[in-house]
């Protein structure tokens, strides 16, 4: 649909759609960037640039339709269609991502757990049905299931993903520590929560040895 854009633009594209439909139904009919920029804590130069990439979508002097940009970020981001997903591992992190309403904000469900717990298997938490890590392969063909959420301890990690890249997985969130290899054909997004949370004290020190110190993290 458009060209090849910046992993931090893609980044950025759901918290402009959060906001944007937050507007849409509060009635506001356009917004400028400065004022887009003040609500979501994005610079307004970075903004622009953003939406550069697919083209006019705005007009100077007027800023940007809330409702046109709406529905050009829901057909980007394919929000007309609803994405399953299924989560290996529900362990703590795991539990707590099965409780959480995904759909409150967006179109992604989750809509399977897997688990080698036989204490958790055949049960149904959040009313999302757990299964063996034995039925992987058959329950994502079943259910067509393309993208998966791996919260499996690390020991695990690598079995899982082949398995997952075996089965035709087109995408993984992946919260395990390891790194993984796969084909172009597989995109695989980390989230490394010690990291985020390391790099976060390490601002707060350096603004202790700095006030001046400012953080731009755009």
């Amino acid at each position: 649909m458009v060209k090849e854009i910046p992993r931090a633009t893609a980044k950025r594209l759901p918290i402009y759609h959060r906001y944007l439909r937050f507007l849409h139904n509060a009635g506001k009919s356009r917004i400028s960037s400065t004022e887009l920029s003040e609500a979501v804590k994005v610079d307004s130069a970075t903004i622009r640039r953003d939406f550069s990439y697919f083209g006019a979508l705005g007009k100077r002097g007027y800023g940007y339709d809330v409702e046109y940009l709406l529905q050009f970020f829901s057909k980007a981001l394919n929000q007309d269609r609803l994405v399953t997903t299924a989560l290996i591992g529900v362990g703590s992190l795991g539990n707590a991502l099965l409780n959480y309403n995904f759909r409150k904000s967006n179109n992604v469900r989750i809509g399977a757990g897997f688990d080698v717990n036989p204490d958790l298997v055949g049960t149904v938490h959040a009313g999302i049905p757990i299964y063996s890590i034995d039925e992987l392969e058959a329950q994502l063909a079943i259910q067509e299931i393309e993208v998966a959420i791996l919260t499996v301890p690390q020991e695990f990690a690598d079995e899982i993903m082949d398995r997952l890249i075996a089965a035709g997985i087109k995408g993984v969130l992946n919260f395990t520590p390891l790194r993984f290899e796969a084909p172009e054909s597989v995109r695989i997004q980390n989230v490394d929560l010690t990291n985020e949370l390391q790099t976060l004290i390490y601002f707060i020190n350096q603004d202790e040895l700095d006030p001046q110190l400012k953080q731009d993290d755009h």
